[in-house]
């Protein structure tokens, strides 16, 4: 008998600088922290233990559209949250102006990313604000906001990722305006991680590196929101706690 998988994102410490090392040089999925988020399953030689049942005192982002909406909601989250660490830091204030113009564009827009989605799930649950994703809290542990390089691998990092999220989502969305909105939306975070790998690598194909685009079919990976939720679980930036129960 299997069991569904259950993810929860933990608030356990953040690891040491070599985990952010190993994170920024798998890029795209990789882990920077040891907070974990924890993948659960069953098979046959597991040991069979009474399943305790979901933690009411914990979120859980839910099933079909408003499930994928909270998804979406805290992944945009994270990434306004982040781009507003990025314009508070030293690099940002002392970068050159083209550098500045842009991290400034892709704070607006993952501000605005998210300013729409909490709109959209708002209407969408009505008075039963309970069944919306709360305001997350994070924690960038020993992130280094005045490091160019930090900061530019890490916003690939979580570009790159939102590219994945939103290509791997789409399926699972049966409202035809859900759908639109997301499809909105990734076009303009694939360009916010080609604009980013070109600043990392000027004049090179990483724009469309074979990290992030299918060498068979030619289009970017998609993944499922389960993968997508442990890589960044295992960041330690989200420290909030909230499972997935009902999304694949």
């Amino acid at each position: 008998m299997k069991k569904k998988n259950v993810l929860k994102v933990s608030t356990s410490p953040h690891g040491t600088s070599k985990n952010r090392r190993r994170f920024l040089k798998l890029s795209g999925m990789a882990v920077l922290g040891s907070g974990l988020l924890m993948a659960c399953s069953d098979d046959d030689d597991a040991i069979n233990t009474p399943d305790p049942g979901p933690d009411p005192q914990v979120f859980d982002l839910g099933a079909g559209d408003l499930g994928v909406l909270n998804y979406a909601y805290a992944l945009e989250q994270l990434e306004a949250d982040f781009y507003t660490k990025v314009l508070n830091g030293a690099y940002w204030s002392g970068a050159n102006e083209i550098e500045k113009v842009l991290l400034e564009d892709l704070y607006n827009h993952e501000v605005n990313h998210r300013e729409l989605f909490s709109a959209a799930i708002s209407a969408a649950v009505g008075s039963d604000m309970m069944a919306k994703l709360p305001d997350l809290e994070f924690d960038y542990g020993n992130l280094n906001f005045d490091s160019r390089t930090e900061v530019l691998e890490t916003a690939k990092t979580l570009e790159d990722t939102g590219v994945s999220a939103y290509n791997g989502a789409g399926r699972l969305l049966s409202n035809p305006d859900f759908l639109v909105l997301a499809g909105k939306i990734v076009s303009v975070e694939a360009r916010h991680a080609s604009a980013i790998r070109t600043l990392l690598n000027p004049g090179s194909a990483d724009f469309a590196g074979d990290d992030i685009v299918d060498s068979v079919t030619g289009l970017d990976i998609a993944r499922d929101p389960s993968e997508v939720i442990t890589a960044l679980g295992n960041t330690g930036f989200i420290t909030t706690p909230f499972t997935a129960n009902e999304l694949p």
